[in-house]
Formats: structure tokens, C-alpha cells, sequence
């Protein structure tokens, strides 16, 4: 007997002498084996369920080493280690793009940008300028008008006969559910004063002469885009390149893609291959009308292609439920303040449930684009109905409603209640300088109050994930961060904010950026915050944030971007 408790007690001896001989070890490594990047003197934002501030970030590899104050991170310097001085500004977690369409914005990038042009004078020389540069270009291309410069809030194909009258022109909103043609290109696609319809689209025609007025709503753009000259595959892989670039410059290590083709996804994987993919991409597959089981089959496999991954990834469908309020094709509860229509939703809910149910009880996670106050409603009410039809699914239940410009009161308290994510573009609701403009005379003063509701929704236990709906908006983070934050243009009109009760704390906001969208993407245990382990991307800015006045934050840019543990971006160009 006492030979046996010997032996337990020496086998006892050596396995601690083992473990803290591993222990030892493990603390060795940190401090004594490489470190390749230093980001010092800076204020660290780690974000997440902590939130807490730091000095100093050390990375080895493609991983965070350790996070702390200037002292105990500096002193990890090696003779190798690049050593980054933010010079007090404020690092943070990088970026994740909750919602955006990138290969559309990479090839937006060689086409007219409208976005932000507030006049008709700025949008004629926009568009005049790019015309002439690309006198050889088949058709005049381009994207991102505004409603507001427009008498009515639509443009006509006479505004734009004059400026491009030699070759067809097609200019989408900057919301994408509009299309501004002139009349070479209404000539070309054939349609007139007798063209109907299609369903789920309205060809808009002056009341009085019944001539189609260059304005093509929802399923009526087909019409158009139909006969544009189609990018080939080398195009888009170019602007998967652009777009990219685009990205990094912007702060931005992750993006969610709102849609995709099976075609978009082989370029993602060649470009994972051949170590080009410089940010991590979760993108969604497209869904075109009513689903069937055997379509959500063949989106399945597609998926399975393309399994669970730090760099890309599947596991998403993105469905479209109504259209935007700015055109009134957003489905809401009640008729537009400024019209009888109400709009409709692109499915009923009886449909719309049985397609959530499928989707859910396959492991889909659902992305429902949402605009109007009953599309959220139905969303809400089908994401109810699969969790009392479903069991759990093995990775858990995080669908999302993409966009919730408008919510019914009632409904807020359901995405907390059902784990909704609120995925939003902050930047999307930035009033015009004025407020009456098209949105807030679209709705009225009552449902603008419950406009882009970020703080009630986060106030009752509802998650949110930020984006930037690119390339309708600019990608740029930071506007969206001025905009949840501020209530405000980057102007800083109107004085003292648009429904001010909205506003985010800016670490909450900068949460939604970054953990809150690395939930949204299932990926919340290896990216969102800075911590001991996680992936080493990181975005140092030109600013202390966390100090300089809110108003800020519109004109802070990005200094650094560290992606993989590799900098890929530097503002100063070394």
C-alpha cells in the first residue's frame, strides 16, 4: 500500500513538474520568440463584450501576442520588429462591412460616381466629364444620384438627353433600385408608351402624355440592364482587385457580401489560392424569387464548396422582401405620407414563411432585405415562425434583416426578443441638409421618428452589425461612425441632430463595426476584438477619436492597415 501511494505521489511530482514546465514554457515563447509588428503610443479600443483601453498591440504572425501599455508591449521589441508609432491616435479593430456589394463596387469604380453630387449642375458635369474622358465607352454608365436634387424627386430622360444624346446612358440611384435612362437607351430596350409593367417593377410615365419618362423602378431596370454590355469574368476579377485595395485603404479587413452568383464565388477562391484575397469575405448567395426545395438545393451546393474559413466563406442567403422608401417601393404598414400607394412586399408572408422555414431548417442564416415597416414586420414574424418550427440548428440561429430604415414600434422589442441582427448602413441615413427631403416627405414626421432606429434596438437586447451598402454610399467607415454617433450630415446639419434619441455612444457604435459584425458572421471567436489570439487585423487612424469632438469623426482618416499581420495599407505611401 505505501509503495502504491509512492508512486501516485511521484507521478503526481512529475506531471506538475510538466505542467509548469509547459506553463514556463508557454511564457517563454511570448516573451522571447518573435514579434513582428509593434503598434504603439496609441489609444486602444479591443472592443467587445470588454471594451477596454489599451497603449500598445504586438503581433506575431497573423495573431494578436498581447495587448497592454506602452511598458509591457514595447519591451517585446526584436531587431525585426516594425515598430508602428500611431502617435496618439486611436487603433482599432479592423472594419467588417457588414452588408456591400464589392465586385459591383470594384467595377463602379471605373464608372461615374454620383454619389454625394447635391445639385443638377453637379451631376450635368459629373457625367459630361466621364462622357468625354471615355468618348469611345458604348454606353455612359454610372451610379449614386440622389432623389433630393430632382423637381418631384425623379429625374427625366430630357435632364439627361442633354448632357449624353450620341449613345444609350444608364445611371442607377445611389440606392440601386432606380434607374435613370435616356431615350437612345429606352429606344434600344423597346419600350414606349404601351410597354407594360412587369411584375415587381414600374416603368414610370408621365400622367399626361403616357411617355415613358427615363425612369425604371425595381424589376422594370431589367428592361435596360438586359442589353448593357455584360462584364466578362476578367473584368470582374479585376474589380474584385480594385475593390479590395479600395477596402484597405478604407480601414476595412472584412466584408459581407449582400448577394452574389456561383460565378463570384469562384473568384473569391482564385483569389484565396493564389494569396490575393487581402480581406476576409462571408458572402451571401443571391435568391431570385419564390425559392424552391430544389433551388435551395442547388444554393446548397454552392455552399458546401466553400465551408467555414478565416479568409472566405458561405452559409448565407440574401432575399429581397420589398425595395426602398425613397421610390415608394418599401412595403409599409401605412400608405406613404405623400401618396395612396403603401407598397408591396415582393412575396406574400405565407410564402415568404415557408421559404424561411426551409432555409432554417437547412442551417441557412437568412439576410432579408427590409426597408419598409412591414417588410421588418414579416421578416420579424417569419424568423418567429422557423423557431417554433425548427430545432436549433447545429451552429446556432442568426438571421438578419438588412437595411430597417423604418419600424413599427411595436416590433422593436422582437429582435431582441427572436436574436435578430439589425444589419445597417448609418451612412444611408444621413439626413440631406434640409429635412424635406425625399425620405422624411415619403414618410411623414411620425415613422421619421423611428427612423434607423440604432439605440432603440440596442437598448432591448437586439444586436446590430454596420455597413455601408457600397457603392451606393462610399465605403468609408467613418462616415457611418459620424452618422450613428453624431445624427448629423458631415456638414453637421441639422444643429443638434435628426432625432437625436437615436444616436450611438461611439464605442458602441465602433462595436457594431467590428464585434457586432464578426457576430453577424459567425466568426466573433476569431476576429472583432483585439485579445490574445485573434487574427491581426487592425486599423490605426489619423485621430484620437475617443478625445477630438464627434464631429470629427467625418473628416478622421486612416493611417494604417494591418491585415493578416501584414500592413497593408499606409496613408503616407512607405
Amino acid at each position: 500500500m505505501a509503495a502504491r501511494l509512492t508512486a501516485y505521489v511521484v507521478v503526481g511530482i512529475v506531471a506538475a513538474t510538466l505542467i509548469a514546465g509547459l506553463i514556463v514554457g508557454a511564457q517563454r515563447d511570448d516573451t522571447d520568440g518573435p514579434v513582428d509588428v509593434i503598434v504603439h503610443n496609441a489609444k486602444v479600443y479591443t472592443a467587445g463584450a470588454r471594451g477596454t483601453m489599451a497603449e500598445a498591440v504586438a503581433i506575431r504572425g497573423n495573431q494578436i501576442l498581447r495587448v497592454g501599455s506602452e511598458r509591457e508591449v514595447t519591451r517585446l521589441r526584436r531587431p525585426q520588429t516594425t515598430m508602428i508609432d500611431a502617435r496618439g491616435a486611436a487603433v482599432l479593430p479592423g472594419f467588417n462591412d457588414a452588408h456591400l456589394h464589392f465586385i459591383t463596387g470594384g467595377l463602379n469604380l471605373e464608372r461615374i460616381d454620383l454619389t454625394g453630387a447635391a445639385t443638377l449642375d453637379d451631376i450635368r458635369t459629373r457625367i459630361e466629364t466621364w462622357a468625354t474622358v471615355h468618348a469611345d465607352a458604348p454606353w455612359v454608365l454610372g451610379r449614386g444620384w440622389y432623389y433630393q436634387p430632382f423637381p418631384g424627386g425623379l429625374p427625366t430622360r430630357q435632364q439627361l438627353d442633354a448632357i449624353v444624346s450620341d449613345r444609350p446612358a444608364h445611371l442607377l440611384s445611389h440606392d440601386g433600385h432606380t434607374s435613370w435612362v435616356n431615350s437612345r437607351a429606352l429606344r434600344l430596350a423597346g419600350i414606349t408608351k404601351r410597354t407594360p409593367n412587369p411584375p415587381h417593377g414600374v416603368i414610370v410615365k408621365d400622367p399626361k402624355t403616357g411617355e415613358p419618362t427615363g425612369v425604371l423602378k425595381e424589376a422594370a431596370m431589367t428592361l435596360v440592364t438586359s442589353r448593357l454590355p455584360q462584364s466578362t469574368r476578367a473584368d470582374r476579377a479585376g474589380a474584385l482587385r480594385a475593390a479590395i485595395s479600395e477596402a484597405q485603404r478604407n480601414g476595412i479587413t472584412s466584408i459581407q457580401n449582400a448577394g452574389g452568383s456561383a460565378e463570384d464565388f469562384a473568384l473569391y477562391a482564385e483569389a484565396r489560392r493564389e494569396g490575393d484575397l487581402g480581406v476576409r469575405v462571408y458572402s451571401a448567395l443571391s435568391a431570385a424569387g419564390v425559392l424552391t426545395e430544389p433551388a435551395i438545393a442547388e444554393l446548397q451546393d454552392v455552399a458546401k464548396q466553400y465551408p467555414d474559413d478565416p479568409l472566405f466563406k458561405a452559409g448565407a442567403i440574401k432575399i429581397n422582401l420589398d425595395g426602398v422608401i425613397d421610390a415608394h417601393t418599401a412595403a409599409m404598414l401605412e400608405p406613404y405620407a405623400d401618396d395612396t400607394a403603401s407598397g408591396a412586399p415582393t412575396m406574400d408572408p405565407d410564402a415568404f414563411n415557408r421559404i424561411v422555414r426551409l432555409l432554417d431548417a437547412g442551417g441557412w442564416q437568412v439576410m432579408t432585405h427590409a426597408v419598409g415597416d412591414r417588410a421588418v414586420n414579416m421578416a420579424l414574424t417569419a424568423y418567429e415562425h422557423a423557431v417554433r418550427s425548427n430545432p436549433l440548428p447545429e451552429r446556432g440561429r442568426r438571421h438578419r434583416i438588412e437595411h430597417v430604415e423604418t419600424v413599427d414600434g411595436a416590433d422593436l422589442p422582437r429582435f431582441g426578443a427572436l436574436g435578430v441582427i439589425a444589419s445597417m448602413q448609418p451612412a444611408l441615413g444621413s439626413p440631406s441638409p434640409s429635412l424635406i427631403d425625399v425620405w422624411f416627405k415619403n414618410v411623414g414626421p411620425e415613422r421619421a421618428s423611428r427612423g434607423w432606429p440604432y439605440h432603440s434596438i440596442a437598448t432591448g437586447a437586439g444586436r446590430l452589425a454596420f455597413g455601408s451598402d457600397w457603392p451606393g454610399v462610399p465605403l468609408n467607415p467613418l462616415l457611418g461612425l459620424h452618422s450613428e454617433v453624431t445624427r448629423t450630415t458631415p456638414d453637421g446639419l441639422p444643429e443638434g441632430g435628426w432625432y437625436p434619441a437615436e444616436r450611438l455612444a461611439l464605442k458602441a457604435a465602433i462595436d457594431a463595426y467590428t464585434s457586432g459584425a464578426a457576430w453577424a458572421s459567425f466568426d466573433e471567436q476569431r476576429k472583432g476584438h483585439l485579445a490574445l489570439g485573434m487574427l491581426a487585423d487592425l486599423v490605426v487612424l489619423s485621430d484620437d477619436i475617443f478625445e477630438a469632438p464627434a464631429p470629427r469623426l467625418a473628416s478622421t482618416r486612416v493611417a494604417v492597415t494591418i491585415f493578416d499581420g501584414r500592413i497593408v495599407y499606409r496613408r503616407d505611401g512607405t
